[in-house]
Order: structure tokens, then sequence, then C-alpha cells
């Protein structure tokens, strides 16, 4: 009989293409854009800056070799792009041909620049629009690239004319090794998204048929024919639970399939380049046998937990709009725990933080994605959601057995 329940509110549900494609088709292609287009469109406008010849102004006379490296074009290097030289005009008012957009930038000799270094400091004045990324990725990132170089050529020079080394400049050299764990490597800035988007969908995909199943078919008069029928209140609450349940869970799997998708795709694009492409394209997700029921069991859980609480909701609404009012809000309790994962690291993690329902899911699945989740938190994080779970479903049953509940209409 529950069966029988939940097939008739899957049928509902199936018949909405709407509810499908939110379901199927966005997490399966906004979660690889999100994670790999978002990254590649920066790359690709980056790298137009960097071909790109900007004109730069200029004020007062520069030395010839700084002038030269300036507008020298460099040839394409291993694992970067090729970067045009920019061309330079000379301006009379600096403040005024920026803000017109005459020239991207103008560069000011404020006092005659030093050809040798120990000749006294000198000075440049780079007048741009500094809060304009395009600015900070094309002009100005070439000159101040260009003055950091020139500054370090005049310093070569002189320690050889004083038979000195550039060693010299770092006594103490300081080498990094990174000791995250490979998977934590790898994972970049998927770590952070991936529990959030994954239970935002696991939201959306539950919440056409717990709404449907309840203020819809109490709007439509059906939920009344349903309880007078000769079924139990604990099997109609199970029913619903169940294909709320199951939709949620179908929405959670392409989401995770696109996951996968986009780290395949990474890994991919990638190839030969070393990690550092990875990172930039958002990072990689791979999953062994463990960590991947260590993930399945979190997402089961948490995606009981969410349909629970959109029922227990949903019931108390009149109609179907004002149940969507009700468990809007829901998604807050998803983004704003999801933001704070960000500041992990920063924060002393008890084992108990992992029975908070949701919450300790969430730190799981990120622990999840870092390779770093262990057997005891993976348990506590699916009893959490399963003691909410129930409370929840003891809350919805509880309501399906007030009559001024079912016929609020």
């Amino acid at each position: 009989m529950v069966w029988r329940v939940a097939r008739r509110d899957l049928l509902a549900t199936v018949r909405d293409r709407r509810t499908l494609t939110s379901t199927i088709l966005v997490p399966l292609l906004i979660i690889p854009l999100l994670t790999m287009g978002m990254p590649l469109l920066m790359g690709g406008l980056l790298g137009q800056q960097a071909s790109a010849r900007q004109k730069v102004g200029v004020v007062g006379a520069l030395p010839a070799s700084l002038t030269q490296a300036l507008t020298r074009d460099e040839p394409q290097a291993r694992g970067q792009s090729a970067r045009s030289g920019v061309e330079l005009v000379p301006v009379g008012d600096p403040m005024k041909a920026v803000q017109s957009g005459q020239v991207d930038a103008v560069v000011v000799a404020a006092s005659p620049p030093p050809t040798r270094a120990g000749n006294g400091q000198g000075e440049l004045r780079v007048y741009a629009k500094l809060g304009n990324y395009k600015t900070q990725a094309g002009a100005f990132g070439k000159i101040q690239d260009t003055v950091d170089a020139y500054n370090h050529a005049l310093t070569l020079s002189r320690l050889k004319s004083l038979g000195l080394g550039e060693n010299v400049l770092t006594p103490l050299r300081l080498t990094p090794v990174d000791a995250s764990l490979p998977q934590e490597q790898k994972s970049g800035q998927l770590a952070f998204l991936i529990p959030m988007l994954m239970l935002q969908f696991i939201l959306s995909g539950a919440m056409a048929t717990a709404l449907d199943g309840t203020a819809g078919e109490k709007e439509r008069g059906t939920l009344e024919s349903l309880l007078v029928s000769p079924v139990r209140r604990s099997e109609v609450v199970a029913g619903k639970l169940l294909a709320t349940t199951l939709t949620a869970l179908i929405t959670a799997g392409f989401s995770l399939l696109g996951f996968l998708l986009a780290g395949l795709a990474s890994a991919g694009l990638s190839h030969g380049a070393g990690g550092a492409a990875a990172q930039a394209l958002g990072g990689q997700l791979t999953l062994t046998p463990t960590t991947f029921l260590a993930l399945l069991l979190m997402v089961l859980s948490a995606a009981l937990l969410i349909s629970g609480l959109l029922i227990a909701l949903s019931i108390y609404a009149r109609s179907y709009k004002e149940a969507q009012t009700y468990v809007t809000p829901l998604s807050l309790l998803i983004v704003f725990p999801a933001v704070a994962l960000q500041f992990a690291d920063f924060l002393k993690l008890s084992d108990a933080v992992y029975l908070t329902p949701l919450f300790g899911s969430m730190i799981g699945i990120l622990d999840t994605v870092k390779g770093s989740i262990t057997v005891g938190h993976t348990l506590s994080a699916v009893a959490g959601n399963l003691l909410g779970a129930l409370l929840c479903g003891w809350l919805a049953l509880k309501s399906f057995g007030r009559e001024e509940v079912i016929f609020r209409n």
C-alpha cells in the first residue's frame, strides 16, 4: 500500500515536464557549466587581454630599455599564452585621458627613472581604473610586470658588476611542499561547491513532489478521497515520503553525474599541464568505492530529511502557492551553512558537529570530496539526518491525523 501511494505521487510528478527538466537536465547541464564554464570563460577573457595591444599614455621621458620592454611582444611560453606589448602614445592630462577612454592607462615619470641600480630611486605613477578587471588583466598588469622585470634586470646587472650572483638577494630560500591528501589537492573549489549544489538540487527535486502531494492535492480536493480510502494514515505519509525521497535522489544522482563529468572533462583538458590547470578549471572530483559509498549514504539520509521536512511544512498550507512560501526559506538553511564551509579550515570542529542534521552531512560531503572522510563521521552524519527525518515524519503523521489541518483550504 505504501508503494501504491508513492507510485501515485510519482506519476503525478512525471507528467509535469518542467519537473523532469529541473530534476534531470538542469543538474546535468548547470553543474558542468558552473564548475568549468566560468573558469574557462574567465581564462579566455584574461587570455584576450594578454594578447591584445592596449594603448598606454606617457607623460615625461622613459628609459629606452623600459620603453622597449613595454612595447615588446612576448612569445608563448609553456603553460602560458603569448603576451603582446602595449602601444605608447603621448598625452597631456593623464586623468582625463583615462576617464575619457582615450587610453587604458597612463605612465607618468614623476622623477627621472634610474638606468642603473644604486643611482637613487625614481617614481612612476600609473593612472588607471584600478577597480576594473579588464584594466588589471590588461594595461595595468602589463606595466606592473614590466617594471618588476626592469627592476630585477637592473639589480642583477649591478650585482654582476660587483662580482655577486643573484642568490645574494635571497640567502634563505623557501620551498613550500603541499602535505594535503592527493584528492584534496585535486578538488579545488569543487570541495565547497558540491555540498551546496548537491543539497540545493535535492531540495528542488523533492519540492515538486512534496508540494504537489500535499498542498496540491488539498487544493484539487483529491487528498480527502485518499484519506477516506482503506489506507492507514501512516501508510499515506510513508508513501508520500518515499515518492518525494525518490525524486530527490534522482536529482542528486544526476547532479553527482554532472560533477563526475565535469571532473573527467577537467582532467582531460588539464592533461599534460599539471594540477594547476585542474585548479583553474575549478577542481577535479574523483571517488573511490569507499568514498562513493560514504557520499551515497549521506546524500540518501539528507534526501530523506529534506523530504520529511517539506511534507511536514507543506501539509499546513491551504494551496500550492502558499506552500511555496513556506518551503522557500529552506534554501537559506543550505546556502548559509554552505558558505560557512569556506571557513571550515579556521574552525575547530568537534565530532559532535557531524550529528547535526543536514549541516553534519554538508561537512561530511566536504570531507568526502577532499578524501578525508572517516567511517565514524559518516555514520554520525547519517544518524543525525535519520533522527531529523524521523522527527519530521512524526510531525507529518500528526498533521495528517488532524482534520483542521487536512481540511484547511
